[in-house]
């Protein structure tokens, strides 16, 4: 959208441009002819700025992509390496991820095809081989995970 307002903004500046010196050849320098100079001149210093500022949002974009992708694969890495960690099965870490993914009982019975109290089960087990007592522990303690990672400036707050 921004793209097509610059370029909206640099045909508006071609035809203010072109008019402005067919009136300075035609009729010289008049108040009008210069008010329309300072008009295609502001004109043409907003089209700059636009262009700028679309190339700053999208490297701006593109960082908080790329940051918010490392940060997705970091926290990735530490569920698996905590799901190695406390040996679960393939099956467990299935239903440990769509526990921390915040489904219930009955959406990951539905999801993997298996009867409720299989799941239970297998997220007794879960929480046992975590040392957590149920879904609200086993969630936390990633969050705790999270949160105790150093926050730039946290020093400065606290």
């Amino acid at each position: 959208m921004l793209a097509a307002v610059i370029l909206l903004q640099v045909v508006s500046a071609c035809f203010f441009i072109g008019d402005v010196f067919w009136e300075l050849t035609s009729s010289g320098l008049t108040l009008h002819t210069a008010f329309e100079t300072c008009a295609a001149v502001a004109l043409v210093c907003g089209v700059i700025f636009g262009f700028f500022e679309m190339i700053r949002m999208y490297r701006t974009s593109k960082f908080a992509q790329d940051a918010l992708r490392i940060a997705a694969d970091a926290f990735g890495e530490m569920i698996r390496n905590r799901f190695d960690t406390w040996k679960l099965s393939p099956t467990e870490q299935e239903v440990a991820l769509l526990t921390l993914k915040g489904f219930d009982v009955s959406e990951i019975a539905d999801l993997r095809r298996t009867a409720q109290g299989t799941v239970r089960a297998q997220q007794t087990s879960i929480y046992s081989k975590s040392g957590t007592a149920n879904r609200g522990q086993f969630v936390s303690s990633f969050i705790d995970a999270l949160i105790e990672t150093p926050v730039a400036g946290r020093a400065a707050i606290g």
